[in-house]
């Protein structure tokens, strides 16, 4: 049945709709007037779902169909050659089976979508991932997708390494020593509260976000990121100032000081602090825009631990980086909380000193250095 609604001219004025009821489209749906108004009816939506995904399937008489709203790249360097266009992909092989998909089906699926040839090496065998087609197009769109995929197996990898502000000076292991010492003979027999959660004073550190870097090219890659910041950020940002963040005071990540995961030694604010924040968000800013770190905050929470319940299991454990095994249901119920309530009473206001911030570490997580500190993958001073 084949419905012709009419509506006014002017204020009101619609253009004369012609719609068959029986196949309704929902982006141009039946107009019903009623007065010096028009209603918009939308049809009852009744889906299959099983029937959609049988009937699905890719077209290939609508060209440029699949990636002309996906050339996003600018940077990405095409290259012609006689029997049309090639990218090279220069990608960790463990990220290759999720490229390849189950029994090769997104492989296969980017390959028909976007009318190209993908060529991946051998499991086990790193090496460049090849992408040919005869239109540019695909093929840019191709390395798109590949990227888009890429860029999520990353955020379920562990991280690797972690940007990190060493807080380890002597000055400040002999003030971390003795708040050890003061909360060990206070708060004993607090629950939870022993020995083994307290970060090693050599390993005292602020982190500023966390990276996956899964073979040697990415971790150079990090490192001459870090050294393009020397000249691009930190000059601009400290004017070759002195940092000397003030270490005062402590917070707890959740809100119940009976049930705390995390302790952490405060930065006090003022004109040091919030250059410290500048500097650490514009570090995130830019090694986000490698791929090779994911922004998760608008802002770098400024926070040294100095007690953690994850180091009873875990001594290399860092709070602040959320990856897939921390973000387990199952871990979370083993992990054992302590009790802070008395402990924050007594020296919430501990004062750790004035600390001087002197270079910038891209750290190794199971790393250990000579001087106790996690493994130096690479770093730049800051004065």
């Amino acid at each position: 049945m084949t419905t012709v609604v009419r509506r006014p001219t002017g204020r009101n004025a619609c253009c004369e709709v012609l719609r068959d009821d029986q196949s309704m489209d929902v982006l141009r749906p039946q107009i019903i007037r009623i007065g010096n108004r028009c209603y918009r009816k939308n049809p009852s939506l009744n889906r299959n779902v099983e029937e959609e995904e049988e009937e699905y399937e890719i077209s290939h008489d609508t060209e440029d169909r699949g990636w002309n709203d996906e050339i996003c790249d600018l940077n990405t360097q095409v290259v012609e050659t006689e029997n049309g266009y090639e990218i090279r992909l220069d990608l960790p092989s463990a990220f290759f089976k999720h490229i390849i998909g189950r029994k090769g089906e997104t492989k296969r699926r980017l390959e028909t979508e976007t009318k190209t040839q993908i060529r991946i090496p051998k499991a086990g065998v790193e090496g460049e991932i090849v992408i040919v087609g005869h239109d540019r197009k695909g093929v840019v769109s191709a390395k798109t997708r590949i990227d888009l995929l890429v860029d999520s197996a990353r955020q379920k990898e562990p991280f690797t390494h972690f940007l990190s502000i060493p807080f380890n000076q002597n000055d400040m292991k002999d003030k971390f020593e003795e708040f050890k010492s003061d909360v060990l003979r206070l708060c004993d027999g607090d629950r939870g509260i022993d020995g083994t959660i307290f970060q090693k004073p050599e390993k005292l550190h602020l982190t500023i976000g966390t990276l996956v870097l899964l073979n040697q090219n990415e971790i150079q890659k990090a490192i001459d990121v870090l050294q393009e910041c020397k000249e691009d950020l930190i000059i601009p940002i400290l004017k070759r100032e002195r940092l000397v963040p003030r270490l005062q005071g402590l917070e707890y990540m959740n809100d119940d000081p009976g049930a705390v995961d995390v302790l952490y030694a405060k930065i006090q604010d003022g004109d040091v602090a919030e250059r410290l924040q500048i500097l650490a968000d514009r570090l995130v800013d830019r090694f986000s825009s490698t791929g090779l770190m994911m922004q998760e905050f608008s802002h770098v929470k400024l926070h040294i631990t100095v007690m953690n319940s994850l180091m009873r299991k875990d001594p290399t454990a860092l709070p602040e980086a959320k990856d897939q095994r921390q973000r387990n249901n199952r871990d979370r119920r083993e992990r054992e909380s302590f009790d802070a309530t008395f402990l924050m009473k007594k020296l919430g206001q501990y004062d750790f000193g004035d600390h001087e911030v002197t270079q910038i570490h891209l750290s190794q997580r199971h790393g250990l250095g000579s001087n106790g500190y996690y493994g130096c993958a690479g770093s730049v001073s800051v004065t």
